[in-house]
């Protein structure tokens, strides 16, 4: 019975059926609607959790293996004490105790490395540095729990607002549900922000940027960087102090002891200087080379300090130092250490009649020491021995300039590319000197897009390439035929082809014969300075093409405002600022005009730039470095030349060779490798001169005598050897060409430039390479002699200048 009611009960009551995982987990009052039966609980997000960190006091000898792993063999940086003692403080403070087992010290010195490769830091990593103080800030943001998280808003791509399919990903973020995967960009991220704050590679590919003049900067002196090198770390580092035009005396000691430091360092690098530890010399060291070819024991030169000359009487030295004059008129040279008198009465220079010397300059001295009882200027103000003027007198056989430095040496790099397999050790490539960018850092990058702007955009040879400058030497505007002389110019490139103009014209002054400013030339005034500018501004207007593809370049003189006022056409003291705005407003106007009227013109609209005296222009960042500079520096050097014993005397011929501006005319028009024969450094002590013309410039290269080679190249050369040897644009005493102390880090020449463009009108006009540098000077824009002729240059962008003329 009991069985049976049991199966009868269970024919009543069916088993229940379990539900379908399918069916939707939230009930619904109203299916058709799908309204929830009961009112969803509200959820908050919970904010991320943040580790809870214990700071510890982590001693930086603790940290010192770590830090040198990553720092010195990952990343090829020196990381000097005081970093190392900052980042033992932060990793300790925001690591914990789990800076080693969990890894976290390695991560944050990874990024902190990165981040300094990224600023263009250099080569020393420094704990006073402001760059290393911003990169720990920067990370200290952006840590959790002793990690480091990634950083969205640091990137160029997230940092601007949502747009409509974000925002509808934001509202489902708060909902609770997973947002999508392109909202956070972190697979992009090779660091938290630091190394995506760069130029990416697709940005490349904008109509803005593809045009050559976006990748031109015009680099003011009063805003270039200033570098000192520091001779404890070997290292340039960045002057942090405060300009001024009016600075302590001091800051004339620290000029000249940073010229001496920079060529000092610059020898050393030299293997003329450099002596082998098992090589026995016999006899004493010379400037004068020998006959063979090869460098022998006897050409490893060594410089002895002056203070070192006491009690080494009729012993033979090679002396490095400023050549000065004493109170009592004789010639002395001095370095670091003290002040001898100097004998040049048998002295002859190497090599003969290559170079001038005037007080003022570095230079090379090779002889003997005679010592006596008392020093030449005793009584007159001059301190005695060591630090001062030393007892007797140092007879000088050979005096030299100190041979410059290639610039690829400089750098430390090599080849075209200077890629990673094209480097050199030794250099100063991770120094920014123009604020463009390192030659290691973007370099590399910079030639490449070159590559693509220039020289992949030309299919027709026969087109002219968008990759010009053209330079206009002095021009007077004073002088209506200088004005027709431009309007002729410019009218030989505005008639060329559509989006083929010149990217740079570069204008120098003076642009006045005289110091109108102070009273100079026929009624003089600030009126009629401005009447001339006007003048220029309605020849400009009449080629509007060339206003709004093109940037033109203002370099003014010494006779131009304001600095003309007070010194009455006398050299003013360098850097000069630009022509002030006052006078040069007509000229904006015509620019601003023709950008407007072109509408419908694509790429970058023309502009007009007033720089200072000298200057730089940057194209590619550091691939191109171009030194524009304004001065009567052939006529100076002539003037205050110490004459030394030559063979000028037995050339006949030199006297006879006129300066005849056309003997570099029809020979200029050719073009040179600049590679191809430049001469190695060491051959700049040999007895034919390195300075390389273009070929045709020379009536035959086979010649091997000097009274064959004309006078102007003999004249461009001494020239040209003289400022890149002694590296500095003003190699004169403060009395003949004042400088501003503060600010003469923008007449240093190191590393060499690229291109230097020397507007001398004392001077013939050349464009010739040296070491790798290639000098053009264009002389006046009127050609002496000439009536009806205009002259200038146009240089090719990687190549060589070529003079031109015109007739009007």
């Amino acid at each position: 019975m009991q069985n049976n009611k049991s199966l009868g009960m269970a024919s009543i009551f069916p088993p229940k059926a379990h539900a379908p995982s399918t069916l939707n987990p939230i009930p619904s009052s109203s299916p058709a609607f799908g309204t929830p039966a009961h009112t969803l609980k509200p959820f908050s997000i919970a904010p991320p959790s943040k580790a809870t960190i214990l700071p510890i006091l982590l001693p930086p000898a603790t940290l010192r293996p770590l830090a040198f792993r990553t720092f010195t063999k990952k990343h090829s940086l020196t990381l000097a004490s005081t970093a190392l003692q900052e980042l033992a403080t932060f990793i300790g403070r925001h690591c914990g105790s789990g800076w080693r087992e969990e890894g976290l010290a390695e991560k944050v010195l990874e990024e902190v490395a990165r981040g300094w490769k990224n600023r263009n830091g250099g080569v020393i990593v420094d704990g006073s540095s402001q760059e290393l103080k911003d990169i720990l800030k920067t990370l200290e943001g952006n840590m959790s729990g002793g990690r480091i998280g990634t950083a969205p808003e640091l990137n160029r791509q997230n940092s601007f607002a949502l747009d409509v399919a974000q925002e509808s990903e934001l509202s489902s973020t708060r909902l609770g549900l997973r947002p999508a995967s392109h909202v956070t960009r972190e697979d992009t991220q090779t660091s938290f922000g630091m190394s995506s704050l760069g130029m990416q590679e697709d940005e490349l590919d904008d109509e803005g940027l593809s045009h050559p003049r976006n990748w031109l900067k015009v680099v003011n002196a009063f805003e270039q960087p200033r570098m000192f090198y520091n001779i404890s770390k070997k290292h340039f580092e960045r002057d942090s102090s405060k300009p001024s035009l009016m600075p302590p005396s001091s800051h004339k000691t620290s000029l000249f002891r940073n010229r001496y430091n920079v060529i000092h360092q610059r020898l050393l690098r030299n293997e003329l200087f450099q002596s082998s530890a098992v090589a026995i010399t016999k006899g004493p060291p010379s400037l004068k080379r020998s006959s063979s070819s090869g460098l022998t024991a006897q050409q490893t030169h060594k410089i002895t300090p002056i203070a070192n000359l006491l009690g080494r009487h009729g012993t033979h030295h090679m002396l490095l130092g400023m050549l000065s004059v004493l109170p009592t008129g004789n010639l002395a040279i001095n370095d670091l250490t003290g002040t001898i008198s100097l004998d040049l009465s048998h002295a002859v220079a190497i090599p003969e009649d290559s170079a001038w010397f005037t007080p003022g300059m570095i230079i090379l001295v090779d002889g003997v020491y005679e010592e006596e009882e008392e020093s030449i200027g005793k009584g007159l103000g001059a301190s005695n021995g060591i630090g001062g003027v030393i007892g007797g007198r140092f007879q000088a056989f050979f005096i030299g300039q100190p041979p410059c430095e290639k610039r690829k040496a400089t750098l430390g790099v090599s080849g075209l590319d200077g890629g990673q397999d094209h480097t050199i050790g030794g250099g100063f490539g991770w120094i920014d000197f123009l604020g463009v960018g390192s030659e290691r850092a973007v370099g590399p990058k910079m030639r490449k897009l070159e590559r693509r702007l220039l020289r992949q955009t030309q299919p027709d040879p026969d087109v002219p390439s968008r990759g010009r400058i053209i330079i206009i030497g002095e021009l007077n505007l004073d002088q209506p035929r200088a004005l027709q002389a431009l309007r002729k110019i410019l009218t030989t490139y505005a008639m060329e082809p559509e989006g083929s103009s010149p990217m740079t014209f570069i204008l120098t002054g003076n642009f006045t014969q005289h110091a109108i400013m102070a009273g100079g030339g026929a009624s003089g005034g600030s009126v009629e300075y401005k009447e001339y500018f006007d003048s220029l501004a309605s020849v400009l207007t009449d080629f509007p093409t060339l206003l709004q593809s093109s940037t033109f370049v203002f370099l003014p003189g010494d006779n131009d405002g304001w600095a003309s006022s007070f010194s009455s056409g006398s050299a003013v003291p360098l850097p000069r600022k630009a022509v002030p705005d006052m006078f040069t407003s007509r000229i904006r106007r015509a620019f601003a005009t023709a950008n407007t009227e072109a509408s419908s013109r694509s790429g970058v609209a023309g502009e007009a730039i007033w720089t200072s005296n000298p200057a730089r222009l940057s194209v590619f960042g550091p691939s191109h470095e171009i030194v524009l500079f304004r001065d009567d520096m052939s006529a100076r050097l002539r003037r205050t030349a110490v004459r030394l014993k030559t063979s000028a005397s037995s050339n006949p011929n030199a006297e006879a060779q006129e300066n005849n501006p056309s003997l570099l005319q029809s020979n200029s028009n050719n073009t040179q490798n600049p590679n191809d024969d430049d001469i190695e450094m060491a051959s700049a002590l040999d007895q034919t001169d390195n300075v390389d013309v273009d070929p045709s410039a020379v009536n035959n290269k086979s010649k091997p005598k000097l009274p064959d080679i004309p006078h102007d190249i003999q004249t461009a050369r001494r020239l040209v050897k003289t400022i890149l040897d002694q590296g500095y644009l003003c190699p004169f005493r403060q009395a003949i060409r004042p400088v501003h102390w503060d600010y003469a880090g923008a007449l240093h020449l190191y590393p060499l430039p690229t291109v230097l463009v020397l507007v001398d009108p004392t001077a013939p006009p050349f464009a010739l390479t040296y070491e790798g540098c290639h000098v053009m000077n264009p002389g006046p824009v009127l050609v002496a002699g000439r009536r009806g002729v205009g002259r200038w240059i146009e240089y090719e962008l990687g190549g060589t200048g070529r003079i031109r003329e015109c007739m009007f």
